[in-house]
């Protein structure tokens, strides 16, 4: 893939310092339209591709998402920039090395700039994100809290508007942060209620076509990660095990994306079968 016709800056600065909080206003200055932060490519106030680092269950593990070490990550992210065909992209990182690196992972053109947090904050401002990061664990995403919450279900904390002039006769600077406080957080462990699981799968099955209706549902919390059990009435027509055995794959993937939570697995019981009532003799 040939992506030499892409613009590539920098936003650099330590860890905590603040710049996703300020990565939508560095990019509108330099009219860049993508964002990549923490494994995620954002656009505007979407997010476009990829999966957060902050999910990661591990410092070690969080740095090799954010640097796209996977093949499947890379692999996402270039299908992305061969989709939405970016012209500049920004990058953040907490050295000059860590977004040459990034860059090189993904296949894209060597930075032609770099702003620092130094040059867009005060020490002060740099002082005060650190200690929030530090006593808080807080960490921001440059996104609105409706596009990273299927991201962080449980570890969300809240919202952040920011609004700042930019000068006379400028469009002034607006935006919804994310806070949330990632995976490994030495804050304290995040935990999704019972009732939660059983209400997304049984939503899911009630909305399958092929699945009647639900006749019981158990959650259980195992070592690897939540179990569930379903029993079911599925409707007359297609075969039992091809229902059972699509339905747990799409089902896990779904409650993983919504919850950010581990599924151990799925089982699915078919109970009965609906038999319409013009097939009856």
């Amino acid at each position: 893939m040939d992506f030499s016709n892409i613009r590539v800056c920098a936003f650099v600065g330590p860890s905590g310092t603040g710049k996703s909080y300020r990565a939508q206003m560095v990019a509108g200055e330099n009219d860049i339209e993508f964002i990549i932060d923490d494994g995620l490519l954002i656009k505007g106030n979407a997010v476009v591709a990829g999966t957060s680092a902050k999910k990661a269950p591990t410092k070690v593990e969080t740095v090799k998402h954010a640097l796209f070490y996977e093949e499947h990550e890379k692999q996402e992210m270039q299908e992305a920039f061969v989709r939405l065909n970016p012209s500049a992209i920004l990058i953040l990182g907490t050295s000059d090395g860590m977004v040459a690196k990034i860059a090189a992972n993904l296949g894209l053109p060597k930075i032609s700039k770099t702003i620092y947090i130094s040059d867009v904050a005060t020490e002060e401002e740099m002082e005060n994100a650190r200690r929030i990061r530090v006593t808080e664990g807080k960490h921001v995403i440059p996104v609105p809290t409706f596009e990273i919450k299927k991201e962080f279900s449980g570890y969300l904390l809240d919202p952040l508007q920011i609004f700042k002039s930019t000068g006379r006769g400028k469009t002034p600077y607006m935006a919804e942060k994310s806070i949330i406080r990632p995976t490994f957080s030495y804050m304290g462990n995040f935990t999704i209620s019972d009732n939660v699981f059983k209400q997304i799968i049984e939503h899911l099955a009630n909305k399958e076509p092929s699945i009647h209706k639900v006749v019981r549902t158990r959650v259980n919390k195992g070592e690897l990660g939540t179990e569930i059990y379903l029993e079911v009435i599925v409707n007359y027509g297609k075969k039992i095990v091809d229902i059972l055995q699509d339905f747990q794959v799409r089902s896990k993937k779904e409650i993983e994306r919504l919850t950010a939570m581990n599924v151990a697995k799925i089982d699915v019981m078919a109970k009965g079968i609906n038999i319409p009532k013009n097939m009856h003799m």
